[in-house]
């Protein structure tokens, strides 16, 4: 890999740790001021929002200037969401802003991978990112557990620092330098050589025009996605498991309240452990797996429906463990081919920026459409158990139709599959 790489790869890890410890102490910000149970659910909601609302801009945005100067922008717009929380705002709120940050963070993060690399190392560099990503996230969850538990938190308020006044308030002040140190990291990404995109302006016309000008462009790179007898099987995949593996995460925080008993920060630990399984399942599928063989993994999909509707039965720790490993595992094996898949297809059709901005609205559409379902069936009284059987049953059955529209392409286009898939082997035509 090419050093800038490793660049990379470092600033996604700062950043990822302090949003994953930030959601456990917004969770713990919530319940320590009394509020209800879908508030808490509606955190996961409300950090997808900007990627849905900014979806047709950021991709162009990304392609537009360097994408390290990119990252450095969007990660200190999720400093001013800590400070928002710290200083009053109302905590889905100022989650919402740290969402914003990360979805202007996103396609360059992944965008800046095709720039950089030839196509034959996507699946490689895919599975390292991930795997890093993940482990931020192992490491993030437990962060941010230990750091509103009674040790750490009682050190960062013996410090009177100023704004806080609780052990959620003490980790979110905490969490700031972390930001501000990936954000420092992001200064140091080189710049790939790629020629930049500017945004189309017209002088004559107002900034709101010139800004809403960028949508027909994005509802052209949608369809053109849509529309790739592979970029469509990818794009479907991933949409579907990042919309349920964004909201597991609070899932497995609420089953481990209600089948173990556990407090915040020892569920947090069980996040992590599903993170374990999905980055040792990403290293493996960085190995193992080929561009052209990606769509392969499509009935891992299927199998990962199935164990979440397991997880129903499990009230013991010795058993969970494995369990949400294999579970974590058999996502991560699914997802990195498969997004990798979808980059280089992004990349030929329309551009690294534009293409990540198109994957996020849609994969950031799923989340919020289905953590709004979850929040408002828990305020209807549903529970973790029955959410967890209808999030299982969607995994399963919407995998099941995927697999089924990438053979009917197999069978009535199978020249254009051939033709994508000898693309797919060729880093001189990414």
């Amino acid at each position: 890999m090419k050093r800038g790489f490793y660049t990379i790869m470092s600033a996604q890890f700062f950043s990822s740790l302090a949003d994953n410890a930030l959601f456990v102490a917004a969770v713990e910000l919530l319940r320590t001021g009394g509020a209800p149970e879908w508030q808490r659910a509606a955190l996961v909601p409300m950090f997808a929002l900007f990627y849905v609302i900014l979806a047709p801009f950021v991709g162009a945005f990304a392609d537009a200037l360097p994408k390290g100067r990119v990252m450095f922008f969007s990660n200190a717009i999720k400093v001013v969401g800590c400070l928002m929380m710290l200083f009053g705002h109302h905590p889905l709120m100022a989650y919402a802003v740290v969402g914003l940050g990360a979805a202007a963070y996103s396609p360059a993060k992944y965008g800046i991978l095709t720039e950089l690399l030839p196509a034959s190392q996507l699946v490689k560099a895919n599975g390292w990112i991930e795997g890093l990503t993940i482990t931020s996230i192992i490491l993030g969850v437990l962060l941010g557990g230990q750091l509103v538990g009674p040790v750490l938190s009682g050190y960062l308020l013996s410090l009177n620092l100023p704004g806080v006044q609780n052990a959620a308030e003490a980790s979110i002040a905490a969490l700031v330098l972390i930001y501000v140190l990936a954000a420092w990291i992001n200064t140091r990404i080189p710049h790939t050589g790629v020629a930049m995109r500017p945004l189309r302006q017209d002088p004559s016309k107002s900034l709101l025009s010139n800004t809403l000008a960028l949508l027909p462009d994005f509802w052209n790179c949608s369809q053109r996605l849509w529309t790739d007898k592979l970029g469509q099987i990818s794009l479907s995949t991933t949409t579907l498991f990042w919309g349920v593996s964004g909201n597991l995460r609070y899932i497995v925080l609420a089953w481990s309240a209600a089948a173990l008993g556990y407090s915040t920060t020892q569920a947090s630990s069980l996040v992590g452990v599903v993170a374990i399984g999905t980055a040792v399942g990403a290293v493996a599928a960085s190995t193992y797996m080929k561009l052209e063989t990606a769509t392969r993994v499509i009935p891992l999909g299927i199998a990962m429906g199935v164990l979440v509707i397991c997880m129903n039965f499990i009230d013991t720790i010795w058993i969970a463990v494995p369990f949400l490993i294999l579970l974590g595992g058999l996502g991560g094996f699914l997802v990195v081919p498969m997004n990798a898949l979808l980059q280089h297809r992004g990349h030929n059709l329309m551009g690294a920026g534009r293409s990540i901005a198109v994957q996020n609205f849609n994969e950031q559409a799923c989340i919020l459409l289905l953590g709004a379902f979850y929040s408002l069936s828990t305020k209807l009284g549903l529970s973790a158990f029955g959410a967890i059987t209808l999030f299982g049953v969607a995994v399963a059955g919407i995998m099941w139709c995927i697999g089924r529209w990438h053979a009917y392409n197999c069978r009535h286009y199978p020249r254009e599959v051939v033709r994508l898939r000898k693309i797919a082997r060729q880093d001189d035509s990414h």
